[in-house]
């Protein structure tokens, strides 16, 4: 009867170690794969920058002719653009973004001063591309919280905590407004 219960206790030993393996193994994966997921959605939101970066050169062109006094938001501009694209880790991405985009609002302000741009149709072209850009980039930005909310609540939940803190799986930066003056209304009339 010994060697019958100890044969007993040494299978159910090994089912429990082999349930175990099995979690560990499941949970590594589904943070892989969310892991993967926030990667994919920040890349999204990236293509969607990358076109705005682009937009912006041929849009400030534009506005210079019209409002050649107007230098230092033209230069804001550009600088805001220049520290976004050059931006090295996400957070510091996300920071420069929410400052483009606040810049940007200066910039269609100035269009109120300047009747003879509101009617120029190349800078209606790249303001209504650009609209386009902003609305596909704030869809983006959606798809990224969404995926990024969901990786950290399962980094941060019992019991596939612990599998994050084993294989190292850091929480993600979520993209927020941090410049309370963003927050505000801009008025912009075309």
């Amino acid at each position: 009867m010994n060697i019958l219960t100890a044969i007993s206790g040494l299978w159910i030993a090994l089912g429990v170690v082999v349930i175990v393996v099995l979690y560990v193994v499941m949970a590594y994966n589904g943070l892989v794969s969310q892991r993967n997921l926030v990667e994919e959605a920040f890349s999204t939101m990236d293509v969607y920058l990358k076109k705005r970066y682009d937009l912006i050169p041929n849009l400030v062109e534009t506005v210079k002719g019209y409002a050649k006094h107007e230098s230092g938001t033209l230069e804001a501009v550009i600088s805001a653009r220049n520290k976004a694209v050059n931006a090295t880790t996400d957070e510091a991405r996300l920071q420069a973004e929410g400052d483009l985009s606040q810049v940007m609002g200066r910039l269609f302000a100035l269009t109120e001063s300047y009747p003879d741009l509101k009617a120029n149709t190349n800078f209606l072209d790249l303001q209504n591309q650009l609209k386009l850009i902003e609305t596909e980039i704030a869809q983006s930005r959606k798809y990224y919280n969404g995926t990024t909310r969901d990786f950290n609540t399962k980094i941060e939940t019992f019991p596939s905590v612990i599998i994050a803190n084993m294989f190292g799986f850091k929480r993600k930066p979520l993209y927020e407004v941090n410049n309370e003056t963003e927050r505000e209304n801009v008025k912009v009339s075309f």
